[in-house]
């Protein structure tokens, strides 16, 4: 990689936050911007031979007006926000970094679910709002909550982070099956079912596919009526996979017990959200798709992206 690089950071604010962002100063001239508007992309990456991103997209109009481009790297997993046609056409590699939220990822799916379904934020809250202090009993709560060992744990999606999510369920004791959207049987000590069977028997389902064609809107009122009322959904991957004003419904009908959400259709989440509309909320646990964002996570991130800059195009 010539040392006059010139690396450009497109929407950097989730991470320039860390230490490790200021060693790619070591990589050649590099700029950052917290955020980048669509219609700034090509006037702060004009003269970049490395442009990175992480949301802000690179069309095939953009990429074609940026003749010093050479390398693409995407600060994520996934790279559905550039045109990998047009980068194709210039031979413009695309790099991203794969694996590097797994724990962050798996940490928050169980987390998540542990607090909804135990209803941890009502019972903080009852203790600091004295209702527990007025409470006739030593202990108190809303409703009855169960073990997690006992649970029939289904996992839609069986990659890195999915796996990671079945060794730490199975650490509660629970038991665990999966579901595989491209139909493959892993080499793992899991028995795989189809999506009807996981979603009527288990006690859990955790989602940990990729979006795609096949898998968007996958599951719909319809699945979510073939899971039992006492079951919970939990959500840590995309948020076009589920239809969310289907989940909604089915919260507040009591279709399910409940769901834990990290991710959304559109982020931030629109105020006119079907989720923000629900009754029941407490059966309705919402993160802002945080659960890639551990301190580890994003310093590995930062690392891989350095590493792919090193190896140059």
């Amino acid at each position: 990689m010539p040392t006059a690089t010139k690396i450009t950071f497109l929407d950097a604010a989730s991470v320039e936050d860390l230490p490790a962002f200021d060693t790619f100063n070591e990589l050649g001239h590099f700029t950052a911007y917290s955020h980048t508007k669509p219609d700034d992309v090509v006037d702060r990456a004009g003269g970049a031979q490395v442009v990175i991103v992480n949301k802000v997209r690179l069309t095939a109009e953009i990429i074609g007006e940026l003749p010093d481009l050479r390398l693409i790297c995407v600060a994520a997993t996934g790279v559905n926000n550039v045109d990998k046609e047009a980068a194709g056409e210039r031979n413009i590699p695309i790099r991203n970094v794969a694996g590097y939220s797994t724990d962050s990822v798996a940490q928050l799916a169980m987390t998540s679910l542990l607090a909804m379904a135990m209803d941890l934020p009502y019972l903080n809250e009852a203790v600091y709002n004295g209702a527990y202090s007025k409470a006739k009993d030593f202990t108190l709560w809303r409703h009855p909550f169960y073990e997690l060992g006992h649970a029939r744990f289904g996992i839609i999606g069986l990659g890195t982070i999915g796996r990671r999510v079945a060794q730490l369920a199975e650490a509660y004791g629970a038991k665990v099956v999966y579901h595989s959207t491209s139909g493959t049987d892993h080499d793992v000590p899991y028995p795989r079912l189809e999506l009807d069977e996981l979603l009527s028997s288990c006690q859990v389902v955790s989602i940990h596919c990729a979006l795609t064609e096949a898998t968007e809107g996958l599951i719909g009122y319809n699945e979510l009526k073939r899971m039992s009322p006492s079951a919970y959904l939990v959500n840590v991957a995309r948020g076009g996979i589920v239809v969310e004003a289907d989940l909604a419904r089915a919260i507040d009908e009591g279709v399910i017990a409940g769901a834990a959400v990290d991710v959304f259709t559109q982020e931030p989440l629109p105020g006119s959200h079907p989720y923000l509309s629900v009754k029941n909320r407490h059966r309705l646990f919402l993160t802002p798709h945080v659960g890639w964002a551990s301190v580890e996570a994003r310093t590995r991130l930062l690392a891989g992206i350095r590493d792919n800059i090193r190896e140059g195009w």
